[in-house]
């Protein structure tokens, strides 16, 4: 009994982080329309990258505790360790100043995000 309300925590906190990481992505895609149209877009495009890393930290974060105490299935890490290296690209990209790869990345990123979302 005590296994089964572990993992069904650890389910919505997993629940959670995915959510949130999505929303940052989609917050990113918002702040990159601003970077194009007004002067502060950069600042926000700045400070959503480093907002929606730690997202990607809390998902990997997240899988791992539903997967360790409740028992279940490892793939969550995996997914969620796939992510963070995205993550990571994505930031070098962006910090490169390549937006031929980085737009597309950021697509991928967000369907992905919201793939995972839904299979939660």
């Amino acid at each position: 009994m005590a296994t089964q309300a572990t993992a069904q925590r650890g389910f919505s906190f997993l629940r959670i982080a995915i959510s949130l990481q999505t929303l940052t992505i989609f917050v990113q895609a918002v702040s990159a329309g601003l970077l194009l149209t007004s002067s502060y877009g950069q600042t926000l495009h700045s400070a959503g990258a480093r907002v929606m890393y730690g997202a990607s930290l809390l998902y990997v974060l997240a899988a791992v505790l539903a997967w360790k105490p409740g028992g279940g299935s490892p793939r969550p890490v995996w997914h969620a360790s796939g992510f963070l290296v995205l993550a990571s690209v994505q930031v070098v990209l962006g910090i490169a100043h390549v937006p031929s790869v980085h737009l597309p990345l950021g697509v991928l990123m967000f369907g992905l995000s919201l793939l995972a979302l839904t299979r939660r």
